[in-house]
This record gives structure tokens, sequence and C-alpha cells, in this order.
């Protein structure tokens, strides 16, 4: 019986090729704006380490000496916090992250000297964030407190420098000290950079550039610290450093602590040692608020953030309400068409046929809508898709559909089209026989 219906919705398609068409258009349209959004969308609000998330936190304290009351802790702290947090091991494993530009050259390579970007991060960001190696690897915990001059690079400044082959064992100068390369990374691109969040909430939406690409280089955190030093931006100071730039003394929160905890007893656990390290600096007189202290998952992290970009979630919200007007259009036509077929549906009710055999043949004829649609939505979606990756956004690279976006289209066209299919169909099959017969 469906392929009954099938050869007679394809046979009425046929017959008005111009409504046909309009239906078409009004659904890809729909479709295609849709979902080149909704792509943009979960590509930018997905969980960017889906095997991990669950187990990685972001720890915070409140180390503002000055009375108050705040309702959340900044979105990062202080060094002797930090550090004492970090040597304290309670968790799994444990990662410091700092960044700041560095002036940077291979000795051997006939390249300009360049400012990227240095992640300053102790051993275990590594196995934390799962970052997957090309060549060599990480260092040791050792080599975190023996401040050793190693470094990670990233795949695109391999390429760069030394045109992608094993840079294993050769030399950068950042500053004005060389490092060893002891590990190189595979392309590596979490959406977002989540490790670094912090103070997205502030941003007003303005959160695009949480999407760039990861630092070009990774050095042990305390080596960074030697290295760099007097080029660390702070947070927020309650005076002023001494010397701008030069954090380790001052007053200035600007770390981030990440860390891994495997269940909920361990989650309760270190929340626990966190308030405890807040109580113990309020007694000796560094921090004047021990209540404040959180320990979000990543998750939450990101959400509390506010990391996707408020475009992207206004532009999102726009394109389903074009897809919601698209429908109207095409309940409009698939009334039309239905209602001007009252003769050939009043002849086979005459010949047995039930209203709900009607319905049925009218909702496969808007289904077979919704599959051309979906079709043609899936080549604008795609056109959608490369105009992202023409513009300026840090995102731009990342705006592609995958197999399961490339499936939800031809599903949400059918769905969209059957549910605009659905009144038309009701009123085509309760017609009065007589009334359906005088058109003929």
């Amino acid at each position: 019986m469906f392929a009954y219906y099938l050869d007679l919705a394809f046979r009425s398609l046929k017959r008005n090729k111009v409504l046909t068409a309009l239906m078409v258009i009004a659904i890809a349209v729909g479709i295609g704006a849709s979902m080149t959004t909704l792509t943009v969308m979960r590509l930018l609000s997905g969980d960017p380490i889906p095997a991990r998330s669950a187990h990685l936190f972001y720890a915070q304290i409140d180390p503002d000496p000055t009375p108050g009351d705040r309702k959340e802790p900044y979105d990062v702290i202080d060094y002797q916090s930090a550090v004492d947090l970090w040597s304290a091991h309670r968790a799994d494993r444990q990662t410091l992250i700092i960044e700041s530009p560095v002036r940077m050259r291979a000795p051997d390579v006939n390249l300009p000297a360049t400012m990227p970007t240095m992640a300053s991060i102790t051993a275990d960001f590594f196995s934390m964030f799962d970052v997957p190696f090309q060549y060599g690897n990480g260092w040791t915990a050792e080599d975190d407190t023996k401040r050793a001059q190693v470094a990670v690079i990233s795949a695109d400044l391999n390429q760069k420098l030394f045109g992608g082959a094993n840079s294993v064992g050769r030399t950068l100068r950042l500053r004005d000290t060389d490092v060893r390369i002891i590990g190189v990374l595979k392309p590596w691109r979490p959406s977002p950079l989540f490790y670094m969040v912090a103070g997205a909430h502030y941003a007003n939406g303005d959160t695009a550039d949480l999407y760039s690409k990861t630092e070009d280089v990774f050095t042990p955190f305390f080596t960074g610290l030697e290295l760099n030093d007097g080029n660390f931006s702070q947070y927020t100071c309650w005076h002023l450093p001494d010397h701008p730039g030069h954090l380790r003394n001052s007053p200035c929160v600007w770390v981030r602590l990440w860390v891994q905890l495997g269940d909920s007893s361990k989650v309760a656990a270190y929340k626990q040692f966190l308030d405890g390290y807040a109580a113990q600096q309020k007694v000796l007189g560094r921090i004047a608020r021990p209540q404040n202290t959180r320990l979000r998952s990543l998750m939450q992290w990101l959400d509390y953030e506010g990391v996707v970009p408020s475009d992207v979630r206004l532009q999102t919200w726009l394109a389903f309400a074009f897809l919601a007007i698209c429908l109207f259009n095409t309940i409009g036509l698939l009334l039309a068409k239905f209602l001007r077929r009252g003769g050939e549906i009043g002849v086979r009710r005459a010949l047995g046929a039930t209203r709900g055999a009607v319905f049925a043949q009218c909702l496969v004829e808007a289904g077979m809508v919704g599959l051309i649609g979906g079709l043609v939505g899936w080549l604008l979606a795609l056109a959608g898709l490369w105009l992202v990756r023409q513009q300026s956004v840090p995102y731009a690279d990342l705006a592609h559909l995958d197999a399961s976006m490339f499936l939800l289209t031809f599903v949400l066209a059918i769905a969209a089209s059957l549910l605009a299919g659905v009144l038309p169909a009701l009123r085509a099959s309760r017609l009065p026989l007589g009334l359906q017969l005088k058109t003929l």
C-alpha cells in the first residue's frame, strides 16, 4: 500500500510542477538556513572533550584580602594559592595554566622571529586533556620541579618551522633562552579552548576568541615563568604590581587550576580540601572570604561562562523563525493543492477509500516534498557553511557538516513537511463526499 501511495504522490507532484517547486523551495530554504546555523551552534556549544569532561573540574577560591560580599569568586586565582593547591597533590591529576606572548625563533631556521602564544603548564596537562602527539611526548613531573628547559610545539608551528618533519631534539629560542623540543602535537583543536576560558561571562557574548587555535608553544609552568617574566597579564589586582608583568609576588589573580577527579567521593573530598585551605588562609590573614569557593565540572564551567557567542545564538533563533515562516507557506500551498484535487479524492472515496487512506496518501506526498526539499536544503547548508568559512572569525574553519548533521537535515526536512501536511491532509480527507464529487 505504501508503494501505491508513493506512486500516486510522484504522479501528483509531476502534474503540478510549479506548485511542487514552490513547496520544495520553501522547505529547502528554511532547512538550509536552519542547518547552517544549527551546525555552527552545535560545534560551538558541544562537549570539547566528551571522554574526559565528566571528570575534569575547575577550582576557584576567593583570595581577596579585603572584606566584602561577592557572590562568585574570581575566575582565576593568585599564584600562591595556585601553587599551594597544586603542590598538595589532592587530585588524581592537576595542572596549572598561564599564557603569554613570547618572542620566538628557531636558531637553525632562516626565518624571522615571531610572537606566538606560549602556554606554561604542568606535566599532567597532556594526559588530563587527552592531547595527541605526532612526535615525542610531554615532560615529567620531575621536569616541572627542576624547571627543565624543554618545550612541546603545535603541529602548525612544526609545519611552519620544520616543514612537518620530526623536530624532536631541535632548539627553539624563547626570548633569550634556548629550549629543547621534546614533543610535537598532532592537529588538536578543542572547541572551545576550554582550558583557557575565564572572564567570558563579562564579555557580553563577544566570545569568538575562545574558539581560536591552540597555543603554538607549551613549556613547563615554572620554566615559562622564569624565561618570560615581565610579560604576563593579570586578571585583576588589589593594587598594581611593583613591576608590570612580574606577578609571582604581586596581589593579583591570573592562574588557572584544573583537576581530574575519578568519582563523586573524590569530588566531595577535593571541595572539602578547597574549603579547608581557604579557612586556613583566613586564619593567616591572607584572605577574607573563605566560604567563597567553587568546584565546577568542565561543562558547568562553560555554561557559567556563557562561551557561545551571542550573535550565533541570535542567528540560530532567527533561522528557526524563518523555517517556521517557510512551514506556514508550505501549509498554504499544500492546502491549495489538496483541495484542488477534491474530485480525484471524491472518486477514490466513492470506490471505497477511507478517510484514513486519503489522509495517509496526502501525508506521503507531503513527506516526498520534504525529502526533495531536504536534499536541496542540504546543498544550501553546504553553501552556507562554505560562506561561514570565508568569514574572519576564529571558529570559521570549524564549520563543517558531519554525518550526524547530514542525517538530521533529512530528518528535520521530512518532519517539517509532515507537520506542514497534517492540516491540509485532514481538510482533504474530511470534505463531504458529495461536495468532492461536484468538483468533477
